[in-house]
């Protein structure tokens, strides 16, 4: 497997600076002039990252278990990944090219930026003036370039630095906001902190939310449209703990019925049980809940829906005491993890060399395209939603919470239960009352008892352990699991709610058929602990031989 490599003059002084690439020899100047409207447009298309956070996320989150110590079905990649060692294997899935991508990105988004300005009468390097950029015609595109700046800048914070919070950001290491395109050769830069960022993520935000628009986009899907970016602004404000700002763009994005606009699960259960049929379904554009659509040259089809990574996967155990299948506020295992749609469950399915059941999601696509079909190489890609309305959904519900408007956030839960299972399974309502009875009921999760409710440590206050709050926070939160699951999002919900991970080893030889509710893992190798380092990711060995600090270890 090769990777297909995107080589822009543009990008070449951010790719020097801060990237995986060599260093240059030469100035970059022969940059491509981008000098009208319709080239702004085109290179704008080059501003949404290639490279994704999907493998090393999800294979980092509590989604894995060990499933046995003379298991062959690895590689060194995904075992650093699944340990939270320095990852220093290199594939189009690592962290280093993510960190590259994304900065060749927001140079592509900057050297729009450039050109706007030149076009709209604005000095270089000045600030954006908004009544000349509408005078020129060009405020959508502007719109376009600050939001896909501000969401690799988002993308990079959350994946190499510490998540935000109120207590610390003003002092932990952030990454260099790059608001100019590159003139020098070698310069320096400052990590800057996490809260500053942020508070630069949030100035593009706000601008762009003014001005976005679907106007000239001839596949919206495939660009920052107009619900993208609500989507977008509601996952931010969530992430800086603005609650009330939270809501309202998930509002705005969700409209006035909510149930009409998320996944219809029904209708994909009666999809032909087969990988390519229902992870192609998944990725639709003319579904509703699919906002924002991006490529990427990843095999993460392969390791995660395939299966083809066996060592490390969602094993039933895992599945039936934590996720999907474990006792839901709708159900329980001895008869209702039916009640989850069937395409919800698409295993289990025995894999050759496996020692333990394993559970597939068919999310996201196995794509790979020969360059060279004698000599069977190519590269795998994928297609897959960055944004979708059932997570805005949960979005707003998580955010009620906090707002302490916990009969909005039930009555937005309810709405997600009745659009993953069956009517005749569950038809009632979710209150605050019914979710916290149910939560205190359960116990708390160890690595040897796993239950679907875990200590929850974030910097924010969520009240006493028991409580309305903490209990509703359990339930959006086990929601946000099943649903984000084999989409590599639970990680960032790890990150925030100091939420503990152990690493256990199964024991061989126990299937789904033979699952039994008192059957123990073998033993912990390890724990992620509330503080622990490794949450934040090491920078790229390069960019720390550039000169930027690393991260504390």
């Amino acid at each position: 497997m090769i990777m297909k490599t995107r080589i822009f003059a543009i990008i070449a002084a951010a790719a020097a600076l801060l990237s995986c690439n060599k260093f240059l020899d030469t100035m970059p100047d022969n940059r491509t002039e981008v000098d009208n409207q319709e080239k702004i447009q085109s290179l704008l298309t080059s501003a949404y990252s290639q490279n994704t956070y999907l493998t090393f996320c999800e294979y980092m989150s509590d989604n894995v278990d060990n499933l046995g110590d003379d298991n062959p079905g690895t590689d060194r990649f995904i075992d650093q990944c699944y340990k939270w060692e320095r990852i220093t294997e290199k594939a189009n899935d690592c962290p280093d090219y993510f960190w590259s991508d994304c900065y060749g990105c927001i140079a592509h988004a900057n050297q729009a930026l450039i050109a706007i300005r030149q076009l709209s009468g604005i000095p270089e390097g000045g600030e954006l003036d908004e009544r000349k950029i509408v005078a020129a015609g060009l405020e959508a595109e502007t719109a376009e370039a600050l939001l896909c700046r501000a969401y690799s800048h988002f993308l990079l914070v959350n994946v190499f630095c510490k998540n935000y919070n109120e207590l610390t950001s003003d002092t932990d290491l952030g990454v260099p906001y790059m608001e100019q395109a590159e003139t020098q050769l070698n310069p320096q830069y400052e990590r800057g902190t996490v809260a500053n960022v942020y508070a630069n993520i949030e100035k593009d935000l706000t601008w762009a939310l003014k001005y976005v628009s679907d106007k000239y986009y001839k596949v919206p899907k495939y660009h920052f449209n107009a619900k993208a970016a609500y989507a977008f602004a509601a996952r931010f404000f969530l992430f800086c703990e603005k609650w009330d700002e939270a809501a309202k763009w998930a509002t705005r994005c969700l409209g006035s019925q909510p149930a009409q606009v998320l996944r219809d699960w029904s209708s994909m259960s009666k999809l032909e049980k087969d990988r390519e049929v229902r992870s192609n379904d998944f990725i639709g554009t003319s579904y509703t809940t699919n906002l924002l659509m991006l490529t990427a040259y990843t095999a993460f089809g392969y390791y995660f829906g395939a299966p083809g990574i066996t060592k490390y996967s969602h094993d039933s155990y895992l599945s039936f005491t934590e996720v999907a299948y474990a006792p839901q506020i709708w159900g329980n295992t001895e008869t209702g993890w039916r009640n989850v749609y069937e395409w919800y469950f698409v295993g289990p399915e025995w894999y050759s060399g496996s020692t333990f059941d394993q559970i597939a999601y068919w999310k996201i696509p196995y794509l790979f395209e020969y360059t060279d079909r004698v000599a069977m190489i190519g590269y795998a890609h994928a297609v897959y939603p960055a944004f979708t309305m059932d997570e805005v959904l949960l979005t707003r519900a998580e955010a009620y919470t906090m707002m302490s408007e916990y009969d909005l956030a039930a009555a937005d839960l309810t709405t997600y239960v009745h659009s993953i299972i069956r009517p005749a399974k569950f038809s009632g309502t979710l209150t605050p009352e019914s979710i916290q009875t149910f939560y205190n009921a359960v116990d708390y999760a160890t690595w040897d008892h796993p239950t679907v409710k875990k200590h929850l440590n974030p910097a924010f206050d969520i009240g006493a352990e028991g409580g309305v709050r903490e209990c509703m926070l359990q339930c959006v939160l086990g929601m946000k699991r099943i649903d984000h699951i084999a989409q590599g999002l639970r990680w960032f919900d790890v990150k925030r709610y100091g939420i503990e991970i152990w690493r256990r080893t199964m024991t061989p030889n126990t299937t789904a058929q033979q699952y039994d509710a008192a059957f123990k893992p073998l033993r912990c190798d390890d724990v992620l602990t509330v503080n622990d380092p490794r949450r934040a990711l090491q920078i790229p060995a390069d960019a720390e031989s550039a000169g930027l600090k690393p991260n504390p270890r």
